[in-house]
């Protein structure tokens, strides 16, 4: 369940986002972590920049939480991003045990570009981890998250679509 305090923190990831531009085409994913009320790290999709595929902004975020904590498991903490979370960051989140993620905007908000080309569900990658207690909930300031990215319907040349 979406808490009073998730839309503040989702602010700041959708900051953090529009930190990098307001082209869509640049994937403007921004991510906050939260531990005990206080924010332990703030990243944005960083791909292109480093070049390094792996550079998204929740796996970037993992990394600053764990540095900024001193620790490799974030207990207790919860992850925010703009965007419904890859796989690939889905399972960092398993492995440093964030409790938590709150995503904005979902697969079906945003054009198909910013996915997989197969359909990886995070909601059901979760409820099959061999973790029981993290949990993920989707659609906090939805809208606003979903302004960043293309729209489901944008109709986009296969040179301009970044995830092919």
């Amino acid at each position: 369940m979406i808490q009073p305090e998730d839309e503040a923190w989702m602010r700041e990831a959708i900051a953090i986002a529009r930190s990098k531009g307001s082209d869509p085409s640049t994937s403007p994913l921004g991510c906050v972590i939260v531990l005990d009320g206080r924010m332990i790290a703030g990243e944005r999709n960083q791909t292109q920049e480093l070049p390094d595929a792996t550079a998204h902004a929740e796996m970037m975020a993992i990394r600053r939480g764990c540095e900024n904590s001193g620790d490799m498991e974030l207990r207790g903490a919860t992850l925010y991003s703009t965007l419904q979370p890859c796989g690939m960051c889905t399972m960092a989140s398993i492995w440093a045990k964030v409790g938590r993620v709150v995503y904005g905007a979902g697969r079906h908000d945003v054009h198909q570009m910013y996915f997989e080309a197969r359909h990886v569900d995070t909601l059901d990658f979760v409820a099959e981890a061999y973790r029981d207690d993290i949990s993920i909930e989707g659609g906090c300031l939805r809208a606003e998250c979903a302004e960043l990215y293309y729209p489901p319907d944008a109709d986009l040349s296969e040179e301009e679509q970044a995830n092919l």
